[in-house]
């Protein structure tokens, strides 16, 4: 009897756990219901609390974990969503109650946002295998490869990318990029060109449209290129600096220098590369002006925060007298006519010789002089030499030598000088030592010009 009722009482206690687990699993889904309708109907906070309950008496119930993500999604808290979405991972059961296809897409997602290159590259493949006629999945893995500088994977998951999406502009637009840095120009012309058919309003298409179009010398379409890719806020400064670039390729330095303030008042960041080509090109174009006071002001601040930019310490020490010495200033600075009055006062007064003639070149001059009528030179034969200056930062190299000898031939002269607030190439030095040519570099202008003086105002010239 005894053993009758202890069977009946064990059976009774199983039936009752059987019972209880019963109902138990009859209602998570329930509770994952409440959950989904929750978020269903916007009420986040409510769905948060409710999650958190759940987990709180069961840490393995994976759909819980799943909204919770969900519901931290809404609310703009990755980091938190990204925790919840990996420890449904490691409980597993992803596909049963919980889309697979949605869970991986927001893992990819946040693996992305969070630089975790490899871990969205493996959920993009894995939804490639779940869904091969899903475009965008084939986009994001191309874009990742990119990323990884793995261009032959990129490649080909870009171009499935756009065979099942032949009219999305970002899948073009990332082929194009991709071309253009493999230095395929043509693919990535036709690429760019046809990810601004479905997306005019593409700044990076239109960026990178514009560097094929000004490599080619096409620069009146770069320049409507560039135009359009500086209205956007991340590609402004890029765009003027190309923009004045190409002006100063065409010689038009005075159109290039609006550009180039444009992207100088746009700078936030003075350190960051685009600024700092920002100011070497002003500065450039200023120099190219001789307006050295705005051209020192730029590279100034560029060498204050890269001091081995480019040749930026040169250009500080090359013009170091120009801070010091009004004089150099003068010869560097004035106006052509006040230049020329400048030079013809070096050769009289420090160089004690006659002008005969003088005209004007670009960044310089020529003055063709003679020996003074003094006793000294009153039994001698006078020679008239062709004395050229130049004020250009470039150094004068061995082809303005050559230039010179060939101009004193075709004049008969026997004797040159260069002048320069320069220097002069190595070559060009070594060529002019046995040649009938003297060099005067920065140091003996600096010398001829502290026994110059001007007085008044010199009259203009023709």
């Amino acid at each position: 009897m005894n053993i009758v009722i202890a069977i009946i009482i064990v059976l009774g206690v199983a039936v009752g756990f059987l019972i209880f687990f019963l109902i138990k699993s009859l209602a998570a889904p329930k509770r994952v219901e409440v959950l989904a309708n929750l978020l269903k109907n916007g009420k986040v906070q409510t769905a948060i609390k409710t999650a958190k309950a759940i987990i709180a008496k069961d840490q393995r119930n994976a759909e819980a974990h799943y909204y919770l993500g969900k519901a931290y999604l809404a609310e703009n808290k990755a980091e938190l969503a990204l925790m919840e979405f990996k420890a449904v991972n490691q409980i597993g059961l992803i596909g049963q109650n919980i889309p697979e296809s949605d869970f991986r897409q927001n893992m990819a997602q946040l693996y992305v946002k969070f630089g975790q290159i490899e871990e969205a590259l493996k959920e993009y493949v894995l939804l490639i295998k779940l869904d091969p006629r899903k475009a965008d999945n084939y986009y994001w893995a191309g874009k990742l490869f990119m990323e990884r500088n793995r261009s032959d994977m990129a490649l080909n998951y870009l171009r499935k990318a756009a065979e099942l999406s032949p009219r999305d502009g970002k899948v073009h637009y990332e082929l194009g990029a991709m071309l253009y840095k493999d230095k395929k120009s043509s693919e990535a012309r036709a690429e760019l060109e046809t990810a601004l058919k479905f997306q005019p309003d593409n700044a990076q298409a239109h960026f990178y449209l514009g560097k094929l179009q000004k490599d080619s010398k096409d620069y009146n379409a770069a320049l409507a290129s560039f135009e359009k890719a500086q209205r956007d806020a991340q590609f402004k400064i890029k765009a003027l600096v190309e923009r004045g670039g190409i002006y100063m390729s065409m010689n038009a330095v005075d159109k290039a220098i609006p550009e180039l303030e444009r992207a100088v008042k746009a700078i936030t960041d003075d350190g960051n590369q685009d600024a700092l080509y920002a100011r070497y090109f002003l500065a450039m174009c200023f120099e190219k002006n001789r307006e050295l006071d705005k051209a020192i002001a730029q590279w100034d601040k560029i060498y204050a925060k890269k001091k081995n930019f480019r040749d930026v310490g040169e250009k500080l020490s090359q013009y170091q007298e120009f801070r010091a010495d009004d004089k150099m200033k003068d010869y560097l600075t004035a106006g052509q006519a006040e230049y020329l009055e400048l030079c013809k006062a070096i050769v009289t007064q420090s160089m004690a010789l006659q002008v005969q003639d003088m005209k004007s070149l670009p960044n310089g001059c020529d003055i063709i002089a003679m020996e003074n009528d003094s006793a000294k030179w009153r039994n001698v034969r006078k020679m008239p030499r062709l004395i050229r200056f130049f004020r250009m930062p470039e150094m004068v190299d061995e082809t303005k030598i050559r230039d010179i000898l060939e101009e004193i031939k075709k004049l008969n002269i026997t004797r040159a000088v260069i002048i320069t607030s320069s220097g002069f190439s190595r070559p060009a030095a070594e060529f002019a030592d046995s040649r009938p040519v003297e060099l005067f570099g920065k140091d003996q202008l600096q010398n001829l010009m502290q026994n110059v003086e001007l007085k008044g105002t010199s009259p203009k010239r023709r």
